[in-house]
């Protein structure tokens, strides 16, 4: 009797130390990460592939699903996944940045375990080391609500995933270099649709009823270039943004910033034929744009006229349309309650934070940066660093809470933040570009944007009631956006620019919210399969 008791209590115990519950389902995937010939704009590359796939394949899951996803790295580079949107609740063990996790050495492997954790909607995935985003390895994320909690739409007869975003003809290898030296890279060579450019991807719609309704989620992969996406002859009623579902309102175009994921419904109710699917770039010189093609089935009249314009450079375009975007507070998200039960407007902030990015000469050589520091990355992941207690790889407080204004320089950089705290973030932009700030570990609330400098009086303008929550979010030029956020999740957190340039370049830090609890309710336990490296090296995880 004592043995079955010590046998019980030692489940409970890995149970515990897991952070799952014995009710969530379980997904397993075994992925083989390889290089391989892709031809995207016709031209022969070498991409990135996940079981020989370019894009890589779709997760699909449900809330609160445990996902366990083996990744065998057979690439001659270090290689690591990261995961947009999923916010990895007291687990930033598992967000795959180089701040929290050791590279997967090639020829070896590593397994992530990830629990989508009271959360729904669309999202992607993409390798997060080196410039290996240049060449393919990403993939779409579908977070379904289970089946008890109310979704404010009927099912649609189908759900397609669209990874669309710019793309170079150019080696990832060779961009890399061409920013390791300090130059700029050139501008994109074309669009790319879930792979393909020109017509080459084809999104197929039932016509033995007219009227069918489909489900379109799409997400901007790309490196530098906001988007605009539409459907020739088609109305697209939005209903989700980044696992928010929104009010419908009825769009014949979106703007979708980089790293950011929408959710449309489109009505096949037109004559059957074939339709262009558009996508364009947004605020470039030229506008490159490219197509695919949303077919009736049994049609056999194609395309026809030319692709329906949209919008280009105009500014106010879209930020009007980012500022219609609001909360559904009806709707139910991951859990019956209806989302607007979270008066968000009504907390009262402990801190505000303000980001200015800039574009300092740092050594003679182009960097980014973010209140003037500019990342560099440690040889130890930071938070390995701050789990084992080892000096000198980081320290707190190296980059200011509010823009200095002076020169750029370079920082391992770390920002303290308290778990539990409700802070205000300002993202200032005094560039000639559009800006696309990512939190990892967190949604948050966009309160409000706007032209110019922002100042204390800039809060009269904030939406206090149905604002939409997001992970991504954009700055237009010599503008601002303020972001509320609950900081709700322990970890080591990455704050980054998604142009993945700048990014790379040193827009980014890492945010640390603390619990002094030290207690498993709040962050689970480093798993014991932790890859060590750098000064962390050698040292032992846990025993269980």
């Amino acid at each position: 009797m004592r043995n079955l008791c010590y046998f019980i209590v030692l489940i409970l115990g890995l149970l515990l130390l897991h952070g799952v519950h014995g009710e969530d389902p379980y997904r397993f995937f075994t992925w083989k990460i390889t290089y391989g010939d892709i031809y995207p704009l016709g031209v022969k590359q070498r991409g990135i592939l996940i079981n020989g796939q370019f894009p890589g394949p779709q997760i699909d899951s449900v809330t609160n699903d445990n996902l366990i996803i083996s990744v065998y790295n057979y690439l001659t580079d270090p290689f690591l996944i990261s995961w947009s949107g999923l916010q990895q609740r007291r687990n930033s063990w598992q967000d795959g940045m180089a701040g929290t996790n050791c590279p997967i050495p090639p020829g070896k492997n590593m397994t992530y375990a990830l629990q989508v954790k009271d959360q729904i909607g669309s999202f992607f995935y993409f390798p997060s080391l080196a410039f290996h985003k240049a060449a393919g390895g990403f993939g779409g994320i579908r977070i379904l609500s289970r089946p008890r909690i109310p979704v404010p739409f009927p099912s649609p007869s189908g759900d397609f995933t669209v990874l669309a975003g710019d793309w170079f003809k150019r080696d990832h290898a060779v961009l890399g270099g061409i920013l390791d030296r300090g130059h700029n890279l050139p501008f994109p060579d074309g669009l790319l649709i879930n792979g393909r450019g020109w017509n080459g991807y084809m999104f197929q719609v039932d016509q033995d009823e007219l009227g069918k309704t489909y489900r379109f989620r799409i997400s901007n992969v790309g490196l530098t270039t906001s988007i605009n996406f539409r459907i020739q002859g088609h109305k697209m009623k939005l209903v989700e943004v980044e696992g928010s579902h929104t009010l419908q309102n009825t769009y014949s175009a979106i703007d979708i910033h980089l790293g950011q994921s929408y959710s449309v419904l489109v009505t096949a109710d037109q004559p059957p034929q074939d339709y262009y699917i558009v996508v364009s770039s947004r605020f470039t010189s030229p506008v490159l744009t490219t197509t695919a093609v949303l077919h009736y089935s049994w049609s056999t009249v194609g395309l026809s006229g030319p692709p329906p314009g949209g919008p280009t450079t105009q500014i106010d375009w879209s930020l009007n349309q980012a500022r219609s975007i609001r909360w559904n507070l009806s709707a139910s998200g991951p859990r019956p309650n209806p989302q607007g039960s979270y008066h968000y407007g009504l907390i009262k902030t402990s801190r505000t934070i303000m980001l200015a990015n800039s574009a300092p000469i740092i050594n003679g050589k182009q960097r980014y940066a973010v209140n003037s520091v500019s990342y560099m990355p440690a040889s130890t992941p930071l938070k390995l660093a701050d789990y084992f207690k080892i000096p000198g790889v980081f320290n707190l407080g190296t980059i200011p809470s509010f823009p200095t204004w002076g020169n750029g320089y370079l920082q391992t950089s770390v920002m303290p933040a308290d778990f539990r705290s409700y802070i205000e973030i300002v993202f200032q932009n005094w560039e000639e570009t559009v800006q696309s700030w990512h939190i990892d570990g967190y949604s948050f609330f966009v309160m409000g944007m706007d032209g110019g400098q922002w100042t204390p009086a800039s809060r009269a303008s904030y939406n206090l009631r149905d604002t939409v929550a997001r992970c991504t979010v954009q700055v237009y030029p010599k503008a601002w956006t303020a972001i509320y956020m609950a900081l709700d999740n322990v970890g080591m957190w990455n704050v980054r620019s998604e142009n993945w340039a700048r990014q790379y370049l040193g827009q980014q830090f890492y945010l640390r919210v603390f619990s002094p609890a030290n207690s498993w309710r709040d962050e689970i336990p480093i798993p014991k399969n932790a890859l060590l490296c750098g000064r962390a090296a050698g040292r032992h995880t846990r025993p269980l």
